[in-house]
This record gives C-alpha cells, sequence and structure tokens, in this order.
C-alpha cells in the first residue's frame, strides 16, 4: 500500500436544493483551485482498486459485474490524470506506476467499446508524451491493447460506416484512429477518411445552422448536438492538427447557445437526456475550448471563466458526496437514463473528474490559471446577453429550433428538438420551457403522464401527444415579453419506437413568456368527427402544499406559485414526494398536478391552455 494524497478541503455538500439561483455569497473561488480537488477523488478509487481489484464495490455496486462497456477506458484516464499530476521525483511514483500496470493488465481482457477505447487511447499517448508509458503498461499488455483498441470493432469496412451507432460517434472514432496514428500504430488513411465522415454528416444534416442532429436528418437535439464542435475542436488540439476557421465558425455557434443559456449559479443545460452534471460540465468544454481557440471576445472570455469556476464549485458541492466518496447522480431524489444507471457509477467519477481536470487545462492554456473569477456574473448575463434568442437547428419539412428566455435569475430552455427513434416519447425531449426548478424533464419517462402536454385517449385505445412533427416556428416580441409559435400537421402516435404521424388530429401551438409567467395555449382540431375516451394533462412542480379550486392550483411552497387549466374541468394534486417515477437529474418533485375531461364526440376545434405562475 501505499500513503494517500493529501486531502484537500471541499466546500460542504448542500443539505437540500435550492430552486432559486442566486450568485454564491461567498466568492468563488478560481476554477483551477477547484479541480485540484478532483486528485484525491481520483486516488481514493486509485487505492481502492488496488486493495479490491475486480470485486470492488462502490454504495452497493460491484462495477466490474455491470457490463459498463466503457470502464477499461475510463479507469485507464482517470489513473492516469493521478500519474501525470504527481511530481517525476515523488517517492510513490514508482509504486503508483506499479499500481498502474497491474490494473491494466486486470482489465486488458475485459469489455471496452467505443468511447471506452476512444479513452483508454487518450491515456496512452498522454502516457508516452510524459516518458512513463514503459513503466505503467507492461509489453505483452501494450502489445494486446494495440490490438484490440481499435476504431475497426464498430466502423465497417470498406465503407466506413458506423455499426449501430448514432452519427456523433464518427467523431469517437476519427479520434481513436488519429490517436493510433500518433501511437505509430496506423497510417493516416483512417483518421482522414473518418474526419471527412464526420464533418460530412455536419454539412448534410446541420445544413448553415451549424448543429450536430443525432439521427440521419430526422431531427433529434440535445446539449451533445451543442457540445460537439467543441469536442471536435478538442481532438484536434489534444492531436495536434490546426483548428479550421470552419470548425471555429461551428464553435462560436455552440458558445452564443452556451452563454446565452448560462445561469450564474453554475446550472447547464436542461433539456434532453443524460443531464446531471453533465448538463454543466457541456458548458465548461464548449467555454474552455472556445477561450483557447480565440473565439471569444476578451469581456466575454472573462465572464465565461466566471461561469466555468461557478460550474466546477458547484460540482464539488452539489453533485460530490464526500461520505460516498462519489459523484451522486441517483440519491437524494436524483434521476438519470438508463445509460447512466447507477451501474456505471465507477466510470461516471472517472469520466467526470476528468472533463474538470481537461476543461480546467484549457483554461489554464488560455491564460486563465488561479484568475478571480469576476463576481458580477449575474449582472453580466442580465446586461450582455439577449433576453430573449431563438436558434435555429434544423428547418424543411420539420422545424427543430431552441428558444432561450432569461427572466431575471430563471433561464428557460423551451427546446423544439424532438424527432427520430428511441427518445420521442420521454419528457426531457418533449416542447417545453425547461427551467431548472419550475419545469423539468423525467429521464426515461415514457408517456405514461407527458409532463405539459395533453394526452389525447382515444376510443380505438390509440394514445396521442403533439411532441414531434413541428412546422413554422416563430418568434415575436408582445407587450412586456415574448410570443413563439408553431403548429403541427399531425398528433404522435405513441407504442412505437419511432414517432408515427396520426393526421386525425392537427395542433396550432403558442408560448407567451412574460415576467412570472409562462402560458401555453394549445388549438386542437380534429380531421373528421372523432370518438375521443379522454384527455388529460399532468405538471410534475418541485413547489408543494398545494391547493384546488377548480382548475387553478395554488403552492403555499417553491418557486411556482401557481398552475392555471383552461379547458379541462378537474383538476386535481397529489403529494409526490419520494416518488420514483418523479425524479428530475438535479432532485425530487413534490406535486403531481393533474387534469382530465371524460369521454366527447371531437367534431370542432378544442382550446387548451395552461398557466405557470413563478416567483
Amino acid at each position: 500500500m501505499r500513503p494517500a494524497l493529501p486531502a484537500l478541503m471541499s466546500a460542504p455538500l448542500l443539505a437540500g436544493l435550492t430552486f432559486l439561483p442566486a450568485a454564491p455569497a461567498r466568492a468563488t473561488p478560481p476554477l483551477h483551485r477547484t479541480v485540484e480537488q478532483a486528485y484525491p477523488q481520483l486516488d481514493y478509487f486509485f487505492q481502492k482498486l488496488v486493495r479490491e481489484r475486480d470485486g470492488i464495490t462502490i454504495d452497493g455496486r460491484a462495477p466490474f459485474q455491470s457490463h459498463d462497456k466503457f470502464l477499461p477506458g475510463k479507469i485507464a484516464t482517470g489513473l492516469a490524470d493521478v500519474l501525470l499530476h504527481t511530481p517525476k521525483d515523488d517517492p510513490r511514483l514508482p509504486g503508483m506506476l506499479r499500481d498502474y500496470a497491474a490494473i491494466a493488465d486486470l482489465t486488458v481482457g475485459m469489455e471496452n467499446d467505443t468511447w471506452g477505447i476512444y479513452y483508454y487511447m487518450g491515456a496512452l499517448y498522454k502516457l508516452k508524451q510524459a516518458g512513463l508509458l514503459a513503466r505503467a503498461v507492461h509489453p505483452a499488455t501494450l502489445d494486446l491493447l494495440r490490438r484490440k483498441l481499435d476504431w475497426r470493432t464498430f466502423v465497417r469496412q470498406p465503407a466506413f460506416e458506423l455499426i449501430d451507432l448514432p452519427t456523433n460517434y464518427y467523431g469517437v472514432a476519427f479520434s481513436i484512429a488519429r490517436l493510433r496514428l500518433l501511437m505509430g500504430w496506423e497510417d493516416a488513411h483512417a483518421s482522414e477518411v473518418l474526419l471527412d465522415k464526420m464533418l460530412k454528416h455536419y454539412a448534410d444534416y446541420s445544413g448553415t445552422y451549424g448543429f450536430s442532429d443525432e439521427t440521419d436528418g430526422q431531427g433529434r437535439f440535445d446539449r451533445y448536438s451543442i457540445l460537439l464542435a467543441a469536442e471536435i475542436c478538442e481532438r484536434f488540439i489534444e492531436t495536434g492538427l490546426s483548428v479550421t476557421p470552419e470548425l471555429k465558425a461551428l464553435l462560436r455557434k455552440s458558445a452564443d447557445v452556451a452563454l446565452n443559456a448560462a445561469n450564474a449559479d453554475g446550472t447547464g443545460f436542461t433539456m434532453g437526456r443524460s443531464l446531471g452534471p453533465y448538463g454543466e460540465t457541456a458548458m465548461l468544454e464548449i467555454l474552455s475550448t472556445a477561450a483557447y481557440l480565440g473565439v471569444l471576445s476578451p469581456e466575454e472570455k472573462e465572464y465565461a471563466y466566471a461561469y466555468s469556476a461557478r460550474i466546477g464549485e458547484r460540482y464539488m458541492d452539489f453533485w460530490y458526496d464526500p461520505a460516498l466518496h462519489s459523484v451522486d447522480m441517483w440519491g437524494k431524489g436524483r434521476r438519470t437514463d438508463t445509460y447512466r444507471g447507477k451501474h456505471r457509477i465507477l466510470g461516471e467519477n472517472f469520466s467526470l473528474l476528468h472533463q474538470l481536470i481537461s476543461t480546467d487545462a484549457m483554461w489554464n492554456r488560455a491564460g486563465m490559471r488561479d484568475a478571480a473569477p469576476r463576481a458580477d456574473l449575474a449582472a453580466w448575463l442580465a446586461r450582455a446577453r439577449p433576453a430573449f434568442s431563438l436558434t435555429r437547428f434544423a428547418g424543411g419539412e420539420y422545424d427543430r429550433a431552441l428558444a432561450i428566455w432569461r427572466d431575471g435569475p430563471h433561464v428557460f430552455s423551451l427546446s423544439m428538438i424532438n424527432g427520430g427513434p428511441s427518445q420521442h416519447a420521454n419528457s426531457p425531449y418533449y416542447p417545453l420551457p425547461f427551467s431548472y426548478g419550475i419545469v423539468s424533464g423525467i429521464a426515461d419517462s415514457g408517456a405514461a403522464h407527458p409532463q405539459l402536454l395533453p394526452k389525447f385517449r382515444l376510443a380505438d385505445g390509440s394514445e396521442l401527444i403533439a411532441t414531434a412533427f413541428m412546422k413554422d416556428i416563430q418568434a415575436h416580441d408582445v407587450d412586456g415579453g415574448y410570443r413563439v409559435t408553431y403548429r403541427q400537421d399531425a398528433l404522435t402516435k405513441l407504442g412505437k419506437n419511432l414517432p408515427v404521424k396520426d393526421p386525425r388530429i392537427a395542433v396550432e401551438t403558442e408560448y407567451v413568456l412574460r415576467h412570472g409567467v409562462v402560458t401555453r395555449t394549445d388549438t386542437y382540431t380534429p380531421a373528421a368527427p372523432l370518438d375521443v375516451a379522454g384527455v388529460s394533462l399532468d405538471f410534475a412542480s418541485f413547489s408543494s402544499g398545494a391547493s384546488v379550486a377548480g382548475a387553478d392550483v395554488a403552492f403555499h411552497d417553491g418557486v411556482v406559485r401557481g398552475f392555471a387549466v383552461q379547458g379541462l374541468a378537474n383538476c386535481r394534486a397529489e403529494d409526490v414526494a419520494g416518488s420514483e417515477a418523479y425524479r428530475a437529474p438535479y432532485g425530487p418533485m413534490a406535486t403531481l398536478a393533474s387534469c382530465r375531461t371524460g369521454a366527447f364526440t371531437f367534431d370542432k376545434p378544442l382550446r387548451i391552455s395552461w398557466t405557470i405562475r413563478y416567483q
């Protein structure tokens, strides 16, 4: 056994959620000082792996029995970060290198796919650059890794087609091929072809808008669509390529969205899946890369750094649980999608800490090491960023766009981004005004209780909601606020992996956003008389102490103070605190407000409206 790295002081874990975002009462420390707290966390896992090997358990989970297909690569990267942070004259380093080699021997035969391959390749290349590789990996193990860590395991040859993977994996494949080239394991041909494939996909499915569709043009976007330009630039930087002007232009678009959605409390993206701390570290990646490449103005750089420092501080204060020695995305009423389930607890620690370390390094290279963050971030965001912006992601048969609205300490992301397979019925992809502590999706929710979308249950058993076929997205100023409209010629028929058009009902939707008030109005029109068994509308809220008067729900506690519905008569509210089904990525919901109608013949337009009032 070797002695632990000295523990650094970490800020106390927040006892509960605070849904009124505000600038911290104390000064935010420099990002680099905060990120230094990552190394004791990594070293804890390093020593635990040395002791427990493949029998390791964390909070009751056995990571090596979880079929986490990225785990060996994440272990390699996380532990390499510890080695690279340890001074070369540190007397512990020889023992740490022997321990690293033993863990590499242990994991080399385990499943390790795609992202895991990329992480492992990055670790090997950095160790090689530091002159540590020969002592960190035994020759026989390195020879086996050379054969196993290959992009060809998920790219079909000779066509260079991804094998049943989303299109963003072209970037993963390119990165692996480029790192293999730098390791001397292959020539440049594959990395050049894969780079061309990746950029061609951008051009084909993002056009002039500059954001990557996760599907082959079916129109599904999320925080990763905004992040991907930064990731590509990072791969260029880490492998010694010059970032092109075209990539910098894409990165500038991503940086604009990130700054528009930034909040002084350090929270990040609120729409789409796989959020939790990744909704915040995505902001770190975008803004640190943009700062390093000179894409930001000097003033933007100062405040983007201040925001990044808040994100780092929030990770240590909110997401990291010192009692568990782990990030916590699964307790305290928090919820993730299956992809980031608790079975991946060890890998999630390594990947998140690596993101903090690598983005801190980028900020350091941008000249901000140990810089004191600006204290007036909230005031700058209100002054310098637009109160309202509409960013288009795709056009054509259907529109995709993101409207961001800033109302005091609250930032709303009205995401109209839902298409393609697998996610259309889950509320993180609904066209809703997501805002921390006000409106949230629920990971892997399904459509049993569709958040804030009326659900039509037809007499023939069909269930329909308005999710995926948006056209003519428009935004206008209105007195004291903003108006967003779109229409859908068909609703989505639930029950299939893909959104299925059902033209029996069309809808026109209007959002009106004013200070303290969000109103959505849907006007549904039947193509012909239709027998409807009922219509329902649900709102899972973080507020509590509900009282109901007709179709109005008032809350005694919480940011949301009222929820009023028109067009549906029967409303009730129930306490759902503690329910597994009502958890946001960052904490528990408290109340489910539900409104219903009985059966009717749908033969004329039906107007359903809801209003959320908040403080």
